[in-house]
């Protein structure tokens, strides 16, 4: 199984080590030429996670992504969910027959605001079969210092998602394989939102015990909107019993819905935590981004899941509220006084 990299950020890069740390070859798209030579003879990415180092034999870098996935197997896309029309527009529809696609994109696609893998089956024709999601909780920099990490792999097929978990996993990587992944997806896009609203608090000045109280109404208004569309297993404590072996089944929503909502709230590794933050202190929507040189998922989440909740119609006044302070211009404070007023 070759996998192939398409992205060259600090997840893309945590990724990469992730693979290769467990003997893996792996084609690697990386835009720079300067960087590839960085790479190949420093042994770690010039920009994103430089403590994070590489053994060079096993990296197939290349400039061209056309290259890389015809060389790969599985192609794994990593790139911030604003620029994916960009790199899929660049592709053919006979280039990624046969291929699987594992997604590790916590956004959705701008404009038709859809799910990778619908836009995936409009404009390619691509099958749900061999498409697979590659979510957390996780943060890049834990990676890049072997801390020990938590990684959830979704399929239709198990037996291949269990296939592509494994190669995953090393010393410092434990993984998680379930079938929902519809629900994993939207799960990764909410608490982006719910995150950046953490770090407006933070920037407010509210404590942690109002923290605490908006964090779990996070994961209630989540749940609901989860529900809403369908997803299944998203109550923490609820577990099922095998009759045979009468063993009981991994409850994977204590760690990819509820777990990957806390790290992305509290962790000061949080891109979208840290945006939120800047626009808790006063700085507008360009001059945050301007100062973070990075993407904050969250941003252009609140508004595609602003449009998409007008058709599911789940109640939503936190993420609804979070929409309005970035793309409305209501004032953070305004806006946080409403939160409070929703809040139980």
């Amino acid at each position: 199984m070759n996998f192939g990299i398409i992205g060259s950020g600090s997840w893309a890069t945590a990724l990469v080590k992730m693979l290769t740390d467990g003997g893996r070859t792996v084609n690697w798209w990386v835009r720079s030429g300067e960087a590839i030579e960085y790479i190949r003879s420093r042994h770690h990415n010039p920009n994103y996670l430089a403590s994070a180092y590489f053994d060079v034999s096993l990296l197939r870098m290349n400039e061209n992504v056309h290259d890389v996935i015809e060389a790969s197997d599985v192609i794994v896309l990593v790139v911030p969910s604003a620029y994916i029309q960009e790199v899929l527009n660049e592709l053919r529809p006979e280039q990624l027959r046969g291929k699987k696609i594992l997604s590790a994109i916590k956004g959705l696609v701008p404009g038709p605001d859809l799910l990778l893998n619908d836009y995936l089956h409009q404009q390619f024709n691509f099958p749900i079969n061999d498409y697979f999601t590659l979510l957390g909780p996780c943060h890049a920099e834990e990676v890049a210092s072997e801390k020990l990490s938590y990684l959830t792999f979704s399929g239709v097929d198990r037996e291949q998602t269990e296939a592509i978990a494994a190669a995953f996993t090393t010393p410092y990587i434990n993984t998680i394989v379930n079938d929902d992944v519809l629900g994993v997806q939207y799960a990764a896009v909410l608490k982006n939102i719910y995150a950046l609203g953490a770090g407006i608090a933070h920037g407010l000045e509210y404590g942690d015990n109002f923290l605490s109280v908006y964090i779990a109404n996070s994961a209630d208004e989540m749940a609901s909107f989860l529900r809403n569309v369908g997803a299944q297993h998203i109550v923490v404590g609820e577990h099922h019993t095998n009759p045979v072996t009468q063993q009981r089944d991994l409850n994977y929503a204590a760690s990819v819905y509820l777990g990957d909502l806390l790290v992305t709230c509290y962790s000061p590794y949080s891109r979208n935590r840290t945006f939120g933050n800047m626009i808790g202190k006063g700085y507008t929507v360009q001059s945050a981004q301007l100062e973070m040189n990075m993407v904050a998922e969250g941003y252009n989440a609140a508004k595609c899941m602003f449009n998409i909740n007008k058709k599911i119609g789940a109640d939503m006044p936190i993420a609804s509220t979070i929409y309005k302070i970035l793309w409305e211009r209501v004032h953070p404070r305004k806006g946080f006084a409403a939160i409070e007023k929703v809040m139980t």
